[in-house]
């Protein structure tokens, strides 16, 4: 059942039982009143009586529209509703966004009297607000809340659209593609919805990569977002050399993430978790998953996160979730999540806490949000975290090996000298670059764009410059050797490697973990 059915049942039960007060939580006024309307034209209702007040049209009959008195104010409306509980039994009076009820306020106190008396007289009285109401209100009857649309609901609204432009505009969408815009609009007002397609269609035409722009609409919409960093991915991130296993991972979970899972009890992809050595990949992956899977990318940063105050950390990362969730379908990339969800010393609680919520979410969240945390300390992340089932997939990062570092080395030298690498340069660059991460190798390709650069040409690149510049690069393999040595010796036991697998022998005879991708060859 859709958010829109289950608001309209609750509402007609409450109506239906008198409620004497009715509280409809909603930012969407507009769609709340259109329910509401539906509810009062039960034929069972036919003979009692519907009013409904806004600031700009003042007192209205609810069903008719017609107009009741000239006086629009708040305390005309109110007046008129307690002369009309007075002498009349079942009337509603509804009250579109009346200010200042979240407080004991003198508009609040008078609403709560319309309320007693509507109790008194079997009437109603439906307050359809954003915020929240007095707890002197709220004692006094019932509540609901009329949730954004979902994705059901905003396919019917997608589909209901496109009907009507039928012979107006030139429709190149299947209805996979209407239910993939429908993804993409979750999280908007209803209104909003329309106004995006509309605007897209006003050329005279929907293209198929229409569909895609919704991100860019939507993400317009809601500008900045609490706790969250839009990442904007540039084309060259698409790139992403080595880590074929993980490539290939992804690959099949990008079907998933597109397919629709409407009739199934499947869930979207949670995300991945990755792991290992520092500069060899994690961070360039999660742009390289957004590009290619043409979503947006969000930062979480959990040092705009964390507050002084008691429960204001946990606030705001539930704040920062909820609104990854209405920019689904997106990428959410928690980078170096061990900073942000260590706490094996934290004496405050925080965050433990902050563990709690985010693990509550990560597995009951349904929408299309797929997360790439990334952590070079996994040692001090939380058991939890790590057990099976949380995310989707545990990767370790390690050091690229020779196949890899050769498809690196050709990826930068396109990226910042325009050309193929030479066939026996590249031989004596991946000999060289043994034991770099990918961010050395790029660090190395960039000075040799540098110095082309400041030479006017090619003409400046020589085979002796390059070598010279990849020996000059001291790795962290051999500056901190000790550290690369215990994150390589965890990750090789107890995570699925990102590139590609080889059995490597154990000191008990066995070998450690082969992953092999199902479908690839």
């Amino acid at each position: 059942m859709s958010r829109y059915l289950e608001a309209h049942r609750d509402l007609d039960s409450f109506v239906a039982a008198r409620v004497p007060l009715v509280g409809v939580r909603t930012v969407e006024p507009l769609r709340a009143v259109r329910l509401l309307r539906e509810v009062a034209g039960s034929a069972r209702r036919a003979g009692l009586p519907f009013w409904l007040h806004t600031r700009a049209a003042g007192l209205r009959d609810l069903r008719t529209n017609t107009q009741v008195q000239d006086d629009r104010s708040l305390v005309a409306a109110m007046d008129f509703a307690a002369g009309q509980l007075s002498r009349r039994a079942q009337a509603t009076i509804v009250f579109v966004e009346p200010e200042d009820l979240t407080t004991d306020s003198p508009a609040a106190r008078h609403l709560a009297e319309l309320a007693r008396l509507a109790d008194a007289r079997s009437g109603s009285i439906v307050l359809i607000t954003d915020t929240p109401l007095w707890s002197g209100l709220q004692r006094l009857g019932m509540s609901i809340t009329l949730d954004l649309p979902d994705a059901a609901e905003m396919y019917d609204i997608v589909a209901d659209f496109l009907a009507e432009q039928q012979g107006a505009v030139d429709i190149e969408w299947t209805e996979a593609d209407a239910r993939r815009a429908a993804e993409f609009l979750v999280g908007v007002p209803e209104g909003t919805a329309i106004n995006v397609l509309a605007t897209m269609a006003a050329s005279g035409r929907l293209h198929r990569d229409d569909v895609a722009r919704l991100a860019e609409f939507k993400d317009k919409h809601f500008g900045d977002l609490a706790g969250l960093e839009r990442v904007h991915v540039a084309p060259a991130d698409n790139q992403l050399g080595g880590l074929t296993t993980l490539r290939a991972w992804l690959q099949r979970r990008h079907q998933v993430m597109l397919a629709d899972l409407s009739g199934t009890r499947l869930r979207p992809p949670r995300g991945v978790l990755l792991v290992g050595v520092p500069g060899c990949g994690k961070s360039l992956s999660a742009k390289a998953v957004a590009a290619q899977w043409q979503m947006p990318l969000y930062r979480l940063d959990f040092a705009t996160i964390l507050g002084m105050y008691v429960g204001q950390s946990e606030a705001r990362l539930r704040e920062a979730l909820e609104m990854a969730e209405r920019m689904a379908p997106c990428v959410l990339w928690i980078d170096e999540i061990e900073k942000g969800l260590a706490g094996q010393h934290d004496s405050t609680g925080v965050s433990r806490r902050l563990v709690g919520q985010f693990l509550y979410w990560l597995q009951e969240s349904k929408s299309r949000v797929f997360v790439v945390a990334t952590c070079n300390d996994v040692r001090s992340l939380p058991p939890e975290l790590l057990r099976k089932g949380r995310f989707d997939e545990l990767f370790f990062v390690d050091l690229p090996d020779a196949t890899d570092r050769a498809e690196i080395i050709r990826l930068y030298h396109r990226r910042y000298l325009g050309t193929e690498a030479d066939g026996g340069l590249l031989a004596r660059l991946v000999d060289l670059s043994d034991g770099f991460a990918g961010s050395d190798i790029e660090s190395a390709m960039n000075e040799v764009g540098i110095e082309v650069m400041l030479h006017d040409g090619q003409s400046a690149l020589t085979a002796s410059f390059v070598i010279d510049t990849f020996v000059n690069i001291i790795p962290l393999s051999r500056t901190h050797p000790e550290q690369i040595a215990e994150i390589r010796d965890w990750g090789r036991e107890r995570a699925v490697p990102a590139g590609a697998a080889v059995a490597t022998p154990t000191p008990d005879g066995g070998s450690r973990r082969r992953v092999l991708v199902p479908g690839d060859a």
